[in-house]
């Protein structure tokens, strides 16, 4: 099967569409069309990026560079989960946990996937490394940032009850314990819905894109389960180990709740 190479043109359109629709916003005074304009273009100009970069990377395989490659995208990572906080830790904390926990959870098992299940040689091959993590962090970015964003609104706003609950004698972990497993459900909720829903509801972006390349669906089906499991594992385990870094940071060492730490 010939892939069908799409031209500027075809870009150009479905641009136009994206700009009707920044057009509706402003005439609905629905206040998202510069957000809409600004991501269409963010979107734009940071694929194009990293498709030369990968072009690049592709024709020469080093080490070095994709773990440069990865170092930079799970930093990003880090820096957005600390951005979609409406109240997040002041200081180093507040970028520290969102980053430990990508990397340990996506990059771990980014390692995994390319040592042990793929086993491509080299095992670093761009073609499987960067993608792979991409996907991973994507997913596991999201999934993190909710919950955080959750446990610490609920931190605030449910303050006197978990200062009760010190009061009478529970630990601090027990105090907010109600908290910490509605703030990891929500952060879950995305990938478990997606997990529900793949195949009956919707077709996943990466099966898509390889049968729209010319993959056999059989094939685009096997590379889509592994990275569905793959998400959902470091979503989950991303998650725990943020919400348990998390609260261990929103008491100090008499468990006191310190929400004077959040911003």
């Amino acid at each position: 099967m010939n892939m069908i190479l799409l031209t500027p043109l075809d870009l150009l359109l479905t641009a136009s569409l994206v700009l009707a629709l920044a057009i509706t916003s402003w005439y609905q005074q629905l206040g998202l069309e510069r957000q809409l304009l600004v991501a269409a273009l963010r979107t734009t100009i940071q694929l194009v990026l990293i498709g030369w970069v990968l072009k690049l990377l592709f024709e020469q395989v080093n080490l070095l560079w994709i773990t440069a490659i990865a170092t930079v995208m799970i930093s990003l990572a880090g820096y957005e989960i600390r951005q979609r906080q409406k109240h997040r830790f002041s200081g180093p904390w507040g970028y520290g946990i969102g980053t430990l926990s990508v990397f340990i959870s996506g990059f771990t098992l980014t390692l995994f996937s390319l040592l042990v299940v793929i086993q491509a040689d080299p095992w670093y091959q761009p073609q499987y490394a960067i993608p792979l993590l991409g996907m991973l962090l994507g997913n596991t970015m999201t999934g993190i940032s909710l919950a955080l964003d959750q446990l610490n609104k609920s931190a605030l706003q449910q303050r006197r009850i978990i200062e009760a609950r010190l009061l009478q004698g529970h630990s601090a972990c027990e105090a907010i314990q109600s908290y910490r497993r509605e703030a990891t459900r929500i952060g879950m909720i995305p990938t478990i819905n997606g997990m529900a829903a793949a195949g009956i509801i919707s077709l996943p972006g990466m099966m898509t894109g390889q049968i729209l390349a010319g993959a056999a669906p059989v094939e685009a089906v096997k590379y889509q389960i592994l990275i569905m499991f793959l998400v959902a594992v470091g979503t989950g385990f991303g998650t725990l180990f943020a919400i348990s870094l998390a609260s261990h940071r929103l008491f100090d060492e008499r468990q006191r709740l310190r929400v004077d730490r959040l911003i």
